[in-house]
C-alpha cells in the first residue's frame, strides 16, 4: 500500500491513541503524586511500584509484538488484540484510581503493583498492533509521517483532555482538602471517566480500520519455531543498525521523559506554585503545541529528511525547554505569584512541547521505514517486533526516569505531604539545579546517537523497488 490515505481514515484511526494518551498521562503526571501525597505510600515505594509495573509490561510487549506479526486469523494480525483489549483497559484503569479505603502500607503497595502493571499489559494489547498498522497502512515515505503525525495529535489531546479534565473539574479544593491535588475522590472520579473515554477510543479507531483488513499485510505460513527459534529472530529481526541507534536513542529520550513527567507536577506545585486553575491554563496551552505540530512536523520532513528535521528540532527543543528553570535560578524570571509568570512559562511550555512532539512524531516515522529495510536481511515483516521493542525502551526506561525521580525527591529531602509555599526554599531551588542539568545531558547523549540512523528517502525507495522485484520474481 504506497498510496496517500483518506483523511476520514487518518483521523479515525489516529483517535485509538487517545487510549495510550490517557493512560500515559495518568501514569506520568498523577501516579506518583496521587499514592504518594495523597495516600501515604512512601516516594520510594511508589516510584519501585511504577518501575516493576513498567519492566514487566515492556518485557510482555516483544510477546505481543511477536504473535501479532504472525496470528493467522479471519480478522486479520492487528484487529483481534485490539478488540479484546478495550474492557480489560477500561476496568484496570478504574480500579488503579479506586483501591479500597482499608488497604495501608505494604497491602496498598502490592495491590498498587498489581493493578498498576494489568492495566500496562492490557494497553500494550492494543497500543502494540494498532501501532504496528503504520508501515502497513501505507509504504510511501512521507505518507507515513503523516499518519503518524495524527496518531500523536490524538494521543496528546486525548491525554491533555482528561488532565484539563482532571484539574478543571475533579481536582478541585473542598472544606477538607484546600489544595485541590491532594483531594482523594477527584481521582476516582477521573480514573471512572478516563476508562470509558480510552474503551471508546479503542474501539472506534479498530472499527473504522476494520474495513482495510482484506489490503493489510498477512504472515505466510511457516513450520513453529519453538522458543529457541523465536528469540532467534527477535535477535536477528533487533540486529539492524539503524534500530540500534533508534534503540539507543530512545534510552536516553525515555530516561530524561520519566525524570520530567514525574517532576513536572512538583514543579508546577511547589517550584512556581502555581494553582490548580494556572496549571489548567498551561496544559492547555499544549493543545495548541499538539495542533501546530500535526501540519508542521510533515512539512519539515519532506524539506529536511526525517533524521535532519528530527535532529534540529531536538536541539532547540533542548534549548528552550529548561531556560525558564535556568533563568529562575540566575534571578531574571518573573517571581512566584507575580502578573507575568503564568504568561511566560505559557510561551516558553507551548512552544517546547509542539518541539518535543515533532521530534516523538519523527522518530516513530523512522521506526516504520525500519520494516523493509529489515526485510530484506531477514526475509520477514517485523512491524510488530519493532513497535514492541521500541516501546519496550520508551516504558521499561522511563519507569526507570520515575523511579530516578523518587530518588531525587529522597536525596534532597522533599518533605511527604508537604503544602505550596511551606517548603523550604533551599530544598525547592535544589530540585531545580538538579533537575535542569541532569535533563540537558540525558537528551544531547540521545541526538548524538540519532545522528547514527542510516535510512533516509532514497535507501527507503531503493528498499521498495529491491522488494517488489523480488516479490516479482
Amino acid at each position: 500500500m504506497n498510496q496517500r490515505l483518506a483523511g476520514r481514515t487518518k483521523v479515525l484511526y489516529g483517535v485509538g491513541a487517545v487510549a495510550f494518551g490517557v493512560k500515559d498521562n495518568g501514569f506520568s503526571f498523577f501516579l506518583l503524586l496521587y499514592y504518594n501525597q495523597v495516600l501515604g505510600l512512601p516516594e520510594a515505594w511508589v516510584g519501585l511500584g511504577i518501575m516493576i509495573a513498567l519492566m514487566v509490561d515492556a518485557c510482555v510487549d516483544p510477546v505481543v509484538g511477536h504473535l501479532s506479526d504472525h496470528l493467522h486469523a479471519r480478522w486479520g494480525r492487528r484487529h483481534p488484540f485490539m478488540y479484546a483489549s478495550g474492557l480489560p483497559v477500561a476496568v484496570t484503569y478504574a480500579l488503579l484510581w479506586s483501591p479500597p479505603a482499608a488497604l495501608s502500607g505494604g497491602a496498598l503497595f502490592a495491590y498498587f503493583v498489581v493493578v498498576a502493571t494489568m492495566v500496562r499489559t492490557s494497553i500494550a494489547l492494543y497500543e502494540i498492533p494498532s501501532a504496528s498498522l503504520v508501515p502497513e497502512l501505507s509504504e510511501h515515505y512521507d505518507e507515513r509521517t503523516s499518519i503518524v503525525s495524527y496518531r500523536y495529535f490524538f494521543g496528546w489531546w486525548g491525554g491533555l483532555g482528561m488532565m484539563v479534565l482532571a484539574y478543571a473539574a475533579f481536582l478541585q479544593p473542598d472544606a477538607a482538602h484546600p489544595v485541590g491535588v491532594l483531594n482523594p475522590a477527584g481521582y476516582r472520579h477521573y480514573g471512572l471517566v478516563a476508562a470509558i473515554v480510552m474503551v471508546a477510543a479503542i474501539v472506534v479507531s479498530a472499527l473504522a480500520t476494520h474495513p482495510l483488513i482484506p489490503s493489510l499485510k498477512r504472515p505466510p505460513a511457516r513450520r513453529r519455531l519453538g522458543l529457541r527459534g523465536i528469540f532467534r529472530e527477535l535477535a536477528e529481526t533487533l540486529g539492524n543498525p539503524s534500530f540500534i541507534a533508534l534503540f539507543i536513542t530512545g534510552i536516553f529520550n525515555a530516561m530524561a521523559a520519566g525524570l520530567t513527567a514525574a517532576l513536572t507536577i512538583y514543579l508546577y506545585t511547589y517550584f512556581w506554585e502555581l494553582t490548580s486553575n494556572e496549571i489548567t491554563l498551561l496544559v492547555l496551552a499544549y493543545f495548541v503545541s499538539a495542533a501546530v505540530a500535526l501540519p508542521l512536523t510533515p512539512a519539515v520532513a519532506r524539506r529536511l529528511g526525517k533524521k535532519p528535521a528530527a535532529i534540529a528540532v531536538s536541539l532547540i527543543a533542548l534549548a528552550i525547554g529548561p531556560l525558564p528553570i535556568v533563568l529562575r535560578l540566575a534571578g531574571v524570571f518573573p517571581a512566584n505569584h507575580a502578573p507575568g509568570l503564568v504568561p511566560a512559562l505559557l510561551a516558553f511550555n507551548t512552544v517546547g512541547v509542539a518541539l518535543f512532539i515533532m521530534s516523538s512524531i519523527l522518530t516513530s516515522s523512522m521506526v516504520a521505514d525500519l520494516v523493509e529495510d529489515s526485510e530484506l536481511a531477514t526475509g520477514r515483516r517485523s512491524e510488530g517486533v519493532f513497535v514492541a521493542a521500541h516501546g519496550f525502551i520508551l516504558k521499561a526506561v522511563s519507569g526507570i526516569g520515575i523511579f530516578a525521580s523518587s530518588i531525587v525527591l529522597r536525596a534532597i529531602g522533599f518533605p511527604a505531604g508537604a503544602r505550596p509555599g511551606e517548603v523550604d526554599p533551599g530544598v525547592v531551588r535544589l530540585l531545580g539545579l538538579v533537575y535542569a542539568p541532569v535533563i540537558v545531558v540525558l537528551y544531547l547523549v540521545a541526538i548524538g546517537f540519532l545522528s547514527t540512523y542510516r535510512i533516509d528517502r532514497a535507501r527507503h525507495e531503493a528498499n521498495l523497488e529491491r522488494l517488489a522485484k523480488t516479490a516479482g520474481g
